[in-house]
């Protein structure tokens, strides 16, 4: 670690080991080294190739048009339909029985979806959204569990033009209705409820509390799920087996320009009220179709792919509906939790379908390695032959893991940075070229344009660290914020003038890869030293006897920021004393990066805060630390875990703290 203060942001961890792409996969690649030459000499006429993989009913007169940067237009005069890339057209070509979901209930119950059924469904679903009176440009919300009816609902929206905007399970009716307000939907598509950690987790009543506030809804679609009882509101509540089930399966997809809105989905932002991220139709469509095509290697006449993350998030829209299907894929569509009934869940069902290939967040990982690898050895995962990772910086020590525990030793694992804004993957690993590092999402993909730079925007050499930024636009590129150019226009192309900053900080090691190493706003400055969270994460987490850990900065009067540490030991961790734990771990950080980087504090916890996305809320793990009253927990799967938190951590002092 360097000792000047002025550093942007800290080295991190030096990572030796390096993983080629295994010989039978780099024979049989989709996207070869090749890809990136044809991409660096003409990024246009690149996308312009991966835009000609889906039907397009009009052709485009220009691949971008950038004359209102940072507004982007993409395949600008073409027309397409999404749900018709991602249905009819693979009916068409003989396909219909071919299968698109194995999908697995939480309590058991299953359901195998054809391409042809789904189809059907989905026409079903636009006739009857119709019958509502919805027409191309009204918005619509969804608010569902992980089921089938999830995915209906959203090809059926984009099948009529009507923009959707689906609202993770998870929140609560005040977030709901603030979503539902801003961008004035019309319909709510809900459930009576959905299954989570082996209950029946409500939904409609959320719903009847939201709409209240919502005179512009005229409508509210509601498939039962658990078969719970539902208040119901006369003319605007309708059961979707009533209305669907009764209309025809035949419905002509209109064809809508590229720049159609498809959907709206919402993100946290740095005040109270959500961003509203729109992406349109085809520029979206290209990049996600070919980015899962190439990242995950896809061979759709045989894989059985599986994104294990919810459709209320952007992976879910990218890497669940719109890619795979757009690629002809098979998919796994889970509802439930990976303990419900047990902890083996995942892979019984990789098991069951017999999975190629998994993509989940590093965040199940680390609870994976918490609860021991004697778990996934329990299961036959051989189907396996590609594992990703996605939502945060993935700790080298829990990529090893992974591709040990789950892959094997013989599955690539692609790291991959994108966000909401980007709406598809951004940098990445190519399974059948990059020599993979345990830890690193490597090097942009072919077609993106992305560098490193200091604060000045200058981008830095080769060993440093910095602010990632992108500096080309991209096909499935956000937009703007909905109903707020101006929010757009300050949030992400105001830091540096003529980039798009992600607000994510990263370094570039010494062969010119990419580490990424979180939020901006999660990096620590102690003694004038920035060091990132998930550093001493990484850190601590390389110990054996650790699984997982949140790191915050919580105030010093010494030092300005103190480095607070929160961290669940293996489950074969034993019996260790407090004490004795917190210098072992202490001294292993320091051994790692530096005494800089040395925890003020550190506690074994049972559970760290989370939404149910899987996210660890390190602003409610800095409420704790510096003994404020804690923020709004709604979000959290489990509210409990901060009181469990806070009832152990010392007022001051402490065996777990460092001496002075």
């Amino acid at each position: 670690m360097s000792d000047g203060a002025g550093e942007t942001l800290s080295n991190l961890l030096r990572e030796e080991r390096r993983f080629p792409p295994p010989a039978e996969l780099a024979r049989e690649a989709n996207a070869t080294a090749a890809d990136y030459d044809r991409a660096d000499a003409d990024s246009q006429a690149f996308w312009a190739a991966q835009a000609a993989r889906l039907d397009w009913a009009q052709p485009w007169s220009q691949v971008l048009d950038w004359s209102g940067a940072p507004f982007a237009r993409w395949f600008t005069g073409g027309r397409l339909n999404a749900a018709y890339n991602c249905l009819d057209r693979h009916v068409a070509a003989g396909l219909g029985s071919r299968v698109a979901f194995h999908w697995e209930g939480e309590p058991g119950d299953t359901r195998t979806i054809t391409y042809g059924e789904l189809k059907d469904e989905v026409c079903r679903a636009a006739n009857a959204l119709l019958s509502l009176g919805v027409r191309a440009g009204d918005r619509v919300a969804v608010y569902m569990p992980m089921i089938p009816e999830t995915v209906v609902a959203m090809l059926a929206c984009a099948r009529i033009g009507a923009p959707h905007t689906v609202v993770f399970g998870g929140f609560s009716a005040e977030a709901l209705r603030g979503r539902i307000l801003d961008c004035d939907a019309r319909v709510v598509i809900t459930a009576d409820g959905g299954y989570r950690r082996g209950s029946a987790s409500p939904l409609k009543p959320a719903v009847d509390e939201a709409v209240r506030e919502c005179p512009g809804v005229r409508g509210v679609l509601v498939v039962r799920r658990t078969g719970n009882e539902v208040e119901w509101t006369d003319g605007r509540d309708v059961w979707w087996h009533d209305l669907v089930a009764r209309q025809s399966a035949e419905h002509m997809a209109e064809a809508f320009d590229s720049e159609h809105p498809l959907y709206i989905m919402y993100t946290s932002g740095t005040t109270a009220r959500p961003k509203g991220i729109l992406h349109t139709t085809g520029g979206y469509l290209t990049q996600v179709a070919w980015s899962h095509w190439a990242v995950f290697d896809i061979k759709p006449e045989r894989d059985v792919f599986w994104t294990a993350a919810d459709i209320g998030w952007v992976t879910g829209h990218s890497y669940i509906v719109y890619g795979p299907l757009a690629n002809g894929v098979t998919s796994v569509l889970y509802e439930g939790t990976p303990d419900t009934p047990h902890r083996g869940r995942w892979w019984e069902i990789i098991e069951k379908y017999r999975a190629t290939i998994l993509y989940c967040a590093p965040t199940a990982i680390r609870t994976f390695m918490k609860w021991g690898g004697d778990v996934p050895d329990g299961f036959d995962l051989t189907s396996l032959r590609l594992l990703g990772s996605v939502g945060e910086p993935i700790n080298p020590e829990a990529w090893m893991w992974y591709r040990h525990y789950i892959g094997g030793d013989r599955c690539p694992v692609v790291d991959t940075w994108w966000q909401t804004e980007t709406g598809a993957q951004m940098i990445s690993p190519l399974p059948g070229v990059s020599v993979c590092k345990p830890g690193s999402a490597l090097r942009p993909l072919p077609g993106v344009r992305a560098d490193v730079v200091d604060d000045t925007g200058k981008p830095v050499p080769d060993g440093s660290g910095g602010y990632l930024v992108l500096t080309e636009p991209w096909p499935a590129m956000l937009r703007t914020i909905w109903g707020d150019e101006q929010r757009y226009l300050d949030t992400y192309w105001s830091r540096f003038p003529g980039m798009y900053f992600a607000g994510d900080g990263a370094k570039k090691d010494e062969d010119g890869d990419i580490w990424l190493l979180g939020r901006v706003d999660d990096v620590m400055n102690v003694s004038g030293h920035r060091i990132s969270t998930t550093e001493v994460e990484s850190a601590l987490v390389s110990h054996p006897l650790v699984a997982e850990a949140a790191v915050v900065g919580a105030t010093d009067p010494t030092t300005g920021q103190g480095i607070v540490a929160f961290v669940i030991l293996r489950g074969d961790a034993g019996g260790r004393e407090p004490e004795e734990l917190a210098v072992e771990l202490r001294g292993h950080v320091t051994r790692e990066i530096g005494p800089i980087a040395r925890p003020r504090q550190i506690m074994v916890v049972s559970e760290l805060p989370k939404t149910r996305s899987g996210k660890i809320m390190r602003r409610l793990l800095r409420d704790v630390a510096e003994h404020r009253t804690l923020g709004d927990v709604t979000t959290l799967t489990d509210s409990s875990v901060m009181e469990d938190i806070r009832g152990r951590l010392p007022s001051s002092g402490g065996a777990a703290d460092e001496e002075s």
